[in-house]
């Protein structure tokens, strides 16, 4: 199903309650929650939010595609072993970065939801992702993930798989075993995950952009009027 309906407008389902979506894209622009609140206002990891939810922390800027200043963002919130994923990424976004990012129009931002409970690999492919992200070649490895992701999506253990990967981009071995072995960015996938879940974002990829919750994959030509009218409304102070 397209997020479009036969006359060329959004499908219902698609546009959700603001709450949600400034919920998310708060969460993931800002980061200025200070733990996990709980449904009865509580927080839920007191001890550990000062390093959680920041910016640096969260190393957004590592998996920002496109200049950071432009004037609409899209979140993605994705899972590498998901096939849609692959997808989008395969036959979506070359377009979209030839025609919007490359452009200046529009910003990427990579959010994580690995679905472990369908994708068993996918948590070990964000952690990698997210290791490579610290030597700041998170996008080189987010591409070869997509691309090989029949070959590592049914290894029992792919970690040995990952390796090569990460030579084939020249990643630091040291610092990406340290990274595996000390757990350093297991805490912020866990975290994230959470915090997505709880924002109702459920399944992958989902976009968010402005105000819009945008689920499923969708070709280029369904996605062009969305962002037109963004960076319209952005620009131009378009209702």
């Amino acid at each position: 199903m397209g997020i479009f309906n036969k006359r060329g407008a959004l499908r219902t389902s698609v546009v959700v309650g603001l709450t949600l979506a400034a919920a998310a894209v708060a969460m993931a622009a800002g980061w200025t929650l200070r733990g996990v609140t709980g449904g009865d206002g509580s927080n839920a990891e007191a001890d550990s939010t000062e390093r959680v939810f920041n910016q640096e922390t969260a190393m957004l800027a590592q998996r920002t595609k496109g200049d950071p200043d432009a004037p609409v963002t899209v979140f993605e919130v994705s899972d590498f072993q998901c096939p849609y994923c692959r997808k989008f990424w395969d036959e979506t976004l070359p377009a979209m970065e030839r025609e919007y990012i490359a452009t200046g129009k529009i910003k990427l931002v990579f959010l994580n939801l690995p679905l472990s409970s369908i994708h068993p690999n996918a948590a070990a492919a964000h952690e990698f992702a997210m290791c490579a992200a610290k030597q700041d070649r998170f996008w080189p490895v987010h591409d070869l993930l997509f691309r090989y992701q029949d070959a590592w999506a049914r290894i029992a253990d792919p970690a040995p798989y990952f390796l090569g990967l990460a030579d084939s981009v020249e990643l630091d071995r040291d610092l990406l075993m340290r990274c595996f072995n000390n757990g350093e960015v297991r805490w912020l996938i866990q975290q994230e995950t959470q915090i997505n879940l709880q924002s109702g974002l459920r399944s992958t990829p989902t976009f968010v952009v402005e105000e819009m919750l945008i689920p499923g994959f969708a070709p280029i030509d369904q996605w062009r009027p969305v962002l037109d009218s963004a960076f319209a409304r952005t620009t131009r102070g378009e209702p």
